[in-house]
């Protein structure tokens, strides 16, 4: 117990900020125009994603009934949630800071951080479907973070371009996770507090709200891949046309 009051929020604020810093400053100091700012942004996520997945797959774990979605938080799921709360308010100040326009974004952390912390400094119940959905979450974070940063670098860097070609190994890694485990975890989570689950332990104004929210993260990450797929089927079919040209143009030489 006395360990665990070492890692408290203000010590992962601290942490983070340095991570943030440490790319801005350091790491992608050269790196031109906002690119600098997205990529100091990828070097947060990947600190925070699979740690955190790894984190609350640990305290997931360790639960003496893991079946009671609305059981009394541990120490160690605070922790988690206070881990996650921190990563998600310096990323926050980051999309202020630089990328204000990105609406979408910036909702979805300020909805974050909401869930997360109800669940640790209000109702202190509840933690296991929210540490479930947040390691759906992050085990994709290595992968996109990554894929991120090679996007910006792909026009000069060989390494960087082949990256870019495992798009679509990404796109369906994140299409498993984010369209259909996730949106399956939540159904139950819901039909769980629907059930009368959390009477007494979790309000129905939090379980409601927190659905909401969770439900609404998973859509915006739907429709964000499905973008990218069109993105691909689009390429692909101007890559075919271009191709149908040359055999065309080279017909007619002949």
């Amino acid at each position: 117990m006395a360990t665990l009051t070492v890692f408290s929020l203000h010590t992962f604020l601290l942490m983070f900020t340095a991570i943030y810093l440490l790319g801005y400053y350091v790491i992608f100091r050269n790196w031109p125009g906002l690119s600098r700012a997205e990529t100091s942004s990828c070097l947060l996520c990947l600190a925070h994603g699979t740690p955190a997945a790894v984190l609350a797959t640990f305290s997931l774990l360790h639960l003496e009934n893991p079946s009671n979605f609305a059981s009394q938080n541990t120490p160690f799921q605070n922790m988690v949630l206070e881990f996650t709360i921190a990563a998600f308010f310096i990323d926050l100040l980051h999309f202020l800071l630089f990328v204000p326009t990105s609406y979408m974004y910036i909702a979805h952390h300020v909805a974050t951080i909401y869930v997360f912390s109800t669940c640790r400094y209000i109702i202190n119940h509840g933690a296991f479907p929210i540490l479930v959905v947040l390691v759906l979450g992050e085990v994709t974070s290595l992968c996109h973070n990554t894929w991120r940063i090679s996007g910006f670098r792909r026009a000069d860097s060989q390494v960087a371009a082949r990256v870019q070609e495992f798009s679509p190994l990404f796109y369906g890694y994140y299409t498993v996770v984010r369209g259909i485990l996730a949106p399956v975890f939540v159904c139950k989570m819901a039909m769980f507090y629907l059930s009368g689950g959390g009477d007494g332990l979790v309000p129905m104004w939090a379980w409601v709200s927190w659905t909401v929210v969770i439900a609404g993260g998973n859509l915006f990450s739907i429709v964000w891949v499905f973008n990218m797929w069109l993105g691909v089927w689009r390429e692909r079919g101007n890559q075919k046309k271009l191709k149908e040209l040359g055999e065309e143009d080279v017909s007619i030489l002949g």
